[in-house]
């Protein structure tokens, strides 16, 4: 008779199933993943993952969930301990860089991959929303403080695309190393000067 978990037994395998998951999806990519492999990274018989999720795309969602709410707390924390709102924007910028080389597969997996039915996980679709809202709300602080002017969440998107890019290459060899920090900076600085409200 198998034993009766605990809440915190259940929260400790997933965490790790999720860790081993991340890994093995960002190496190889999902589809070449398999739940029997996943159980062998953890030494569990091909059937314990299934105790704890439905299937691999349910891991996958579990994964880009926690991606996100890590990347999202990240940047907030970032906004809230700087003083001053160029101070802020530069803190979440800084703080994005350094969460997706500090952590390149939870990157990779949040950004380089569409989920299908991603609806279908509304925990997913919460962390996601939270992670896009912490590309506007320093873009607000800029235009309450009138030192940038404009749409916050058009702002944000040419700032995320913009960063996301020297990122990316950075992470796949096709950048020096340091060159997404810089060019991150740079970005900032540039579009805080080309968006002055007008006097």
């Amino acid at each position: 008779m198998p034993r009766i978990l605990s809440e915190a037994d259940v929260a400790d395998f997933r965490e790790r199933l999720c860790g081993a998951a991340e890994r093995l999806f960002a190496e190889r990519g999902p589809d070449a993943v398999t739940m029997r492999q996943l159980a062998a990274e953890l030494g569990v018989s091909p059937m314990t993952p299934y105790r704890y999720f439905q299937d691999k795309d349910d891991i996958l969602a579990a994964v880009r969930t926690n991606g996100f709410d890590r990347f999202a707390e990240t940047l907030e924390q970032a906004r809230e301990r700087a003083k001053g709102a160029r101070a802020k924007g530069a803190a979440v910028g800084e703080a994005y860089v350094n969460f997706a080389f500090e952590h390149p597969h939870t990157y990779k997996l949040m950004f380089d991959l569409n989920q299908p039915h991603e609806g279908e996980y509304p925990e997913l679709v919460r962390a996601a929303r939270r992670a896009r809202e912490t590309m506007t709300g320093w873009v607000e602080d800029l235009i309450a403080e009138g030192v940038m002017a404009g749409d916050p969440e058009e702002i944000g998107l040419m700032f995320w695309s913009a960063v996301h890019g020297p990122v990316v290459l950075e992470l796949a060899g096709k950048l020096p190393p340091g060159t997404a920090k810089r060019l991150q900076h740079t970005l900032a600085t540039t579009l805080r000067k080309g968006l002055r409200p007008e006097a």
